[in-house]
């Protein structure tokens, strides 16, 4: 009985889904004739928007706002000043190509206005795995989920009804609809098809025609069309711009519209979105019928039938050396004089890598627990490739800077312009390690480790090295490069991360010792600058400055002798301006200070190392804190049973080595 009331409940959930479903449908369509149509568009004109103005609402309505007020101070640090906007519609799907995403935008929104850009092809350039793709289904998925579009009932082309005006009267009743009196050249007009049945089937009655809503849909093939390369030898236009139906040639006249079958992508695209992959791989052709469809807004129709009014976005794509190719023929100007370029090179940011993989992950079935820093260290070496090698700074702190962190060094934040490093590497992002060759890597880690069934940093860059030793393609030198980061580079950065994480699951009130610690510094420090007394807050004592505090502090980012001097006036005068801006104080406000506070109580722990290094001479006590350590990085830290394991293992046969 309590399976069939739980089976009943169940089919009621469903149809009450399926029956709220399709009310939404039905309260989103709408039918009647042109007339009727015009009375709309007269109470709203923006019902009868074109393509790029469509696409242009899509982005636009979902949010946007500038950069500089993203809570985040890395993000701060990396856009200080520059009026670049953040779009919600492309931000919980791309990240680190902000400034992509931004050309995006303005190209939309310059089109919508109607101006050149209107009649340019919108073109993605970049490496293998950086995106193209993904943005141009991005744009499609907003057309499908948009509102529905009015359309002449059963127009192959799903015509604006709005065509079927005759041009003699459309700037008097355009201007009454509220639209702009050449919002539809006098040359637009009705696909060949559609005239043919205002002829026959309404007796010229163009107001009785009758108009529908449509919803886009890219299954459906309603104003979204892809065309893919086609093989050079069998290249046939009919993709682009249908064909006619020989069986019915035997019926009607090769100039009569019934024969036409206006199935082609620039046909049913219309009034949406067209993409063109890989788009220089096509025939010359192809990319003429492309340049007429965003230039001139019409295509040719097959056979004798004149051309044909489109009104769709243009969205092409292909890697750098597609286009260096077809740049380098001189003949291909007219065409390349109707391209707007917009590069989509790999993210160089860390913060903005990890969340691909985040992402990538949530929307796959790998269901491997993930160890802490694993995605952190395969990200980095993602990064590392894509980074061109400057005389300023090492990769890894060009890596750290690109990722708006400050990076120490002896004692002082390391002044470098990112514009700087950014200007003098302008190919930068364009070459390197792809998301896709990452994700193999994970799945490689997994598949070796399949009983742990957890991948984690260690197993991760075995992969890793396994992978790039057997990469046919990339030379001797690149592949040598590559084996350094994983082999040296990288596994010091993951041992100094251990390092840190290992003390912190020591010291369980870690937070707690740092900020005392950052606290008595800092009322020491602002004595000793001022020249005044500390007074102690349980004696109520004055006492002079612990300079031995202090001392111990500073020397652990090599700030000695009379440069201490400078670091504690620099100390308290940051925080004291960052108080009066209203800012939150603590131990991680001032970069310098946070390292030299985590260094002194990492050394502070180092005795602890025997407990992890030294396990058979391990006593009671020290297994107590043996185990209350592995339970922080269980409970803390997100570490799995399998992987600790693993990670202290590494870290016994890595770390504090006498």
């Amino acid at each position: 009985m309590g399976e069939e009331t739980e089976r009943s409940e169940f089919q009621e959930f469903v149809q009450g889904k399926i029956q709220s479903d399709r009310k939404d449908k039905l309260d989103r369509s709408w039918s009647g004739t042109v007339l009727q149509y015009m009375e709309k568009v007269k109470a709203d004109p923006l019902v009868a928007k074109l393509a790029h103005a469509r696409l242009n609402d899509i982005i636009v309505r979902a949010g946007e706002k500038p950069i500089t007020e993203i809570e985040d101070n890395r993000i701060k640090r990396l856009f200080k000043g520059e009026p670049l906007k953040v779009y919600d519609f492309f931000s919980n799907d791309f990240f680190g190509i902000e400034k992509t995403v931004a050309q995006i935008a303005r190209y939309f929104y310059s089109a919508a206005q109607r101006g050149e850009e209107s009649r340019q092809v919108l073109y993605l350039m970049g490496p293998v795995g950086s995106g193209k793709s993904s943005l141009a289904e991005h744009l499609h998925r907003g057309l499908e989920s948009s509102e529905p579009f009015y359309a002449m009932d059963g127009c192959p082309m799903f015509n604006e009804p709005l065509l079927l005006v005759p041009k003699h009267l459309r700037e008097e009743i355009f201007t009454m609809l509220g639209l702009p009196a050449k919002f539809f050249k006098q040359e637009w007009d009705i696909c060949p098809v559609c005239r043919y049945r205002l002829k026959e089937d309404f007796g010229g009655k163009w107001e009785n025609m009758p108009v529908r809503t449509y919803e886009f849909s890219k299954r459906a093939r309603v104003g979204i069309g892809v065309v893919p390369p086609v093989d050079p030898n069998n290249q046939d236009t009919s993709v682009l711009i249908g064909s006619e139906d020989i069986s019915k040639l035997d019926l009607y006249s090769e100039g009569d519209p019934r024969v036409l079958e206006l199935n082609g992508a620039l046909n049913i695209g219309n009034r949406g979105v067209v993409e063109f992959i890989e788009v220089f791989k096509n025939e010359i052709e192809y990319l003429h019928a492309m340049i007429t469809a965003t230039q001139e807004k019409v295509v040719p129709a097959p056979g004798r039938h004149g051309l044909v009014y489109v009104d769709t976005v243009i969205v092409a794509h292909s890697n750098e050396a597609e286009w260096q190719k077809f740049k380098g023929d001189h003949t291909n100007e007219a065409i390349l004089d109707r391209i707007v370029v917009v590069r989509v090179p790999y993210n160089l940011r860390l913060s903005e890598e990890i969340k691909i993989y985040q992402k990538i992950i949530r929307e796959t079935d790998f269901r491997a627990h993930v160890a802490p820093h694993t995605l952190e260290i395969a990200s980095m070496f993602a990064i590392l490739s894509r980074l061109e090698p400057t005389n300023k700074c090492d990769l890894m702190t060009k890596l750290k800077l690109y990722n708006g962190d400050e990076v120490i060094e002896k004692g002082r934040t390391k002044k470098v312009d990112i514009q700087e490093l950014r200007e003098a590497a302008k190919r930068e992002g364009m070459d390197g390690i792809s998301t896709r060759f990452i994700m193999k890597a994970l799945d490689n880690a997994l598949s070796d480790n399949a009983s742990g069934k957890c991948v984690n940093p260690i197993n991760v860059r075995e992969a890793l090295i396994n992978m790039v030793k057997e990469d046919d393609k990339a030379s001797e030198d690149v592949k040598k490069q590559r084996l350094e980061f994983l082999q040296d580079t990288l596994h010091k950065e993951y041992l100094a991360i251990l390092d840190k994480e290992v003390t912190r699951a020591f010291v369980h009130s870690y937070q707690e010792q740092a900020e005392s610690l950052f606290q008595n510094y800092l009322d020491h420090a602002e004595a000793y600058v001022n020249k005044s007394k500390v007074k102690d807050h349980n004696t109520k004592e004055e006492l002079a400055p612990d300079e031995e505090l202090m001392k111990s502090i500073e020397e652990q980012i090599a700030i000695i002798g009379s440069a201490a001097d400078g670091f504690r006036q620099e100390v308290i005068a940051y925080l004291w301006a960052a108080n009066r801006r209203g800012e939150k104080i603590d131990f991680r406000s001032y970069e310098p200070l946070k390292e030299a506070i985590e260094k002194k109580l990492i050394a502070s722990v180092r005795d602890l190392s025997r407990v992890i290094t030294k396990s058979r001479l391990r006593d009671k006590e020290q297994g107590e804190k043996y185990d209350m350590m592995v339970q922080q990085l269980l409970d803390k830290c997100e570490y799995c049973e399998s992987c600790v394991d693993v990670i202290l293992k590494y870290a016994a046969n890595n770390l504090w080595k006498d």
